[in-house]
């Protein structure tokens, strides 16, 4: 059965934290839980409706779908043998594939691009474009398997690096120029993705 898991972020007695994880294998055991809290069940009787009747069987969401491997723990030299010498300097050193050179910068295959690393899937080439810029560009990543953080490499020219949310895999940069609907562009480097064609 699946588990579903939520955070909630309300007051509770100093018994709870402010921020508290429940998990639950059905709804049922869920809805059961919340009316325990008594009277805080108000406050969250929103996330029960929230969840509806079809929760167990919505798609699975980004770490959810990524294997249960640790790749936190994955040491360099382990990520030496399973990539290629280009992958591994891209995508666990930060490194940038020169312009107009990687495998996908120009690719038209209709498909879903994975991470090279954990196979996670990353961005659907419906969401691809031809941005000039010599790198696959992409307006928008599948679901919450992509995140953003601030990469202060370059002092002068702050820029925001996005990684495969389950392995922290380097992929690129996220810019502001973008077509829509999103109106960005995520300039991700060939070797850090593998084609899986429709």
């Amino acid at each position: 059965m699946a588990s579903h898991s939520i955070t909630v972020n309300l007051s509770f007695p100093s018994k709870f934290s402010s921020k508290t994880r429940f998990a639950f294998g059905s709804k049922s055991q869920l809805s059961s839980a919340f009316r325990a809290l008594g009277k805080h069940r108000s406050r969250i009787s929103s996330l029960i409706r929230a969840m509806g009747s079809s929760a167990s069987s919505q798609k699975p969401d980004s770490t959810q779908e990524a294997s249960k491997t640790d790749y936190g723990s994955v040491s360099d030299e382990e990520w030496k043998k399973r990539l290629t010498e280009e992958q591994f300097y891209i995508t666990r050193q930060k490194g940038t594939e020169r312009a107009f050179t990687g495998e996908y910068w120009n690719t038209k295959t209709r498909g879903t691009y994975h991470c090279i690393c954990c196979d996670t899937p990353l961005y659907e080439s419906s969401t691809k474009f031809d941005s000039g810029t010599g790198w696959p560009s992409y307006y928008q990543p599948i679901g919450n398997n992509v995140k953003s953080k601030l990469d202060m490499s370059i002092i002068f020219m702050p820029r925001q690096e996005v990684v495969c949310a389950v392995c922290d895999a380097h992929l690129g940069h996220v810019f502001d120029d973008g077509p829509p609907p999103t109106g960005k562009r995520h300039c991700i480097n060939s070797a850090s993705l593998k084609l899986k064609p429709e």
